[in-house]
């Protein structure tokens, strides 16, 4: 059991960051069966990007901002981006939904992808703007809760989504099953009530809320989940989730 979370985490460390963790066989179907995995590397993912923020001191909120901005993809990577790219193009397509899953396969880059990328990117650096406004440990507390919501994001979209066709999205939908959400729910959920009304737990649930807009469109627009909506969920989670923790700060 012990060993099979092990190489689950190793596995998710290697499918939605760039860290240099060691990978061996079976990792990847670990991982695709362990929902557990996806908030464990969230925690992990979101300590190490706060890390500038602890230069609020003696920087400019918008070096702070930049910084951490380059911190988060420094260690998630931009292959998340291009789940978002991808869906920006499938979005302002005319057309069915096999008109729209061929435009998630097309390697063009259109206005669609340039504008959701943009959107994505600047709303993350506005929030890391607003994040170098406040105190440090409230600023880390906002990140890391919003990194750790939307990787429990992706779980639930994992365990309770179906995938539309053959690729990355079924591999994932197909290794997990909606009682798979328990432990990672039960582990992180009661973690998070405890911690209320911290902005943390704030960013956390903002990050849930805001896989749902992805989730969505998906659904109605593609018939099920794919490679790219997992990206974009991740990329769209984390914005949600920060914004909505420095306003919840604001507004205490």
């Amino acid at each position: 059991m012990i060993g099979r979370l092990i190489g689950a985490v190793r596995g998710a460390f290697g499918f939605l960051t760039r860290l240099p963790v060691a990978h061996r066989d079976g990792d990847w179907d670990a991982f695709r069966s362990t929902p557990l995995a996806f908030p464990i590397v969230g925690l992990v993912a979101g300590a190490i990007a706060s890390i500038p923020l602890f230069g609020t001191e003696v920087l400019p909120p918008t070096a702070v901002a930049f910084g951490y901005v380059l911190a988060v993809y420094a260690v998630t990577g931009v292959h998340h981006l291009d789940g978002v790219a991808d869906l920006g193009d499938a979005l302002v397509v005319h057309g069915d939904r096999e008109r729209r899953r061929e435009v998630l396969t097309d390697t063009t880059t259109g206005v669609g992808a340039l504008l959701a990328v943009t959107i994505v990117v600047v709303g993350l650096a506005l929030g890391g703007l607003g994040l170098a406004g406040l105190p440090v440990l409230i600023a880390v507390g906002i990140v890391i809760g919003a990194e750790v919501g939307t990787k429990l994001a992706m779980a639930v979209v994992a365990c309770f989504g179906t995938a539309s066709y053959e690729g990355m999205g079924r591999q994932i939908t197909e290794a997990s099953t909606p009682g798979g959400f328990v432990v990672p729910a039960g582990i992180v959920i009661p973690a998070a009530a405890l911690a209320w009304p911290h902005p943390g737990t704030v960013a956390l649930c903002g990050a849930l809320a805001g896989v749902a807009l992805p989730w969505y469109w998906a659904r109605r627009f593609l018939g099920g989940i794919s490679g790219d909506v997992f990206g974009a969920a991740n990329e769209i989670g984390r914005v949600a989730g920060v914004h909505a923790g420095v306003i919840a700060w604001t507004l205490l």
